[in-house]
């Protein structure tokens, strides 16, 4: 059994974005030889995401309208607590919450063993510095 580690870095110039990962996590497979094994590919940070689901523009815009509706953007400490202790990103932490922190794929003869329409994404909700993503894969 062997294992591949790397780090992507993630610079989203706005406060929220989704960003289609599934281009460089192929590559990132193919360079890493393994043929039958498993891929993780995590959100290091807690006001982003990592989640699979359909490359769609609407899809996407629908998401940031439902999360918004949910934990809306407010840097006041009114809302939300946390922002009492200086910070002003309460929302991004719940919208991590609800989208996940991790994704788990299948490797097949050496490539993502995935439904048909399924691709990963990194979920920004707090965006305008660097953020690092995990990719490990382990197998054979």
């Amino acid at each position: 059994m062997k294992s591949h580690t790397e780090y992507l870095t993630i610079h989203h110039p706005e406060r929220f974005g989704i960003v289609h990962l599934t281009p460089r996590i192929d590559e990132i497979v193919r360079k890493s030889g393994i043929q039958e094994g498993i891929l993780l590919v995590n959100a290091m940070h807690i006001t982003a995401s990592v989640f699979i689901n359909d490359d769609e523009s609407g899809l996407h815009e629908d998401y940031r309208d439902w999360l918004e509706a949910l934990a809306p953007f407010d840097a006041s400490p009114q809302r939300y607590r946390h922002n009492r202790t200086g910070e002003d990103n309460a929302d991004a932490h719940m919208k991590r919450q609800i989208m996940g922190r991790e994704v788990v794929v299948a490797v097949t003869r050496g490539k993502l063993d995935f439904g048909p329409w399924e691709r990963i994404f990194y979920g920004e909700f707090d965006g305008r510095r660097p953020k690092r993503v995990l990719v490990k894969i382990i197998g054979e």
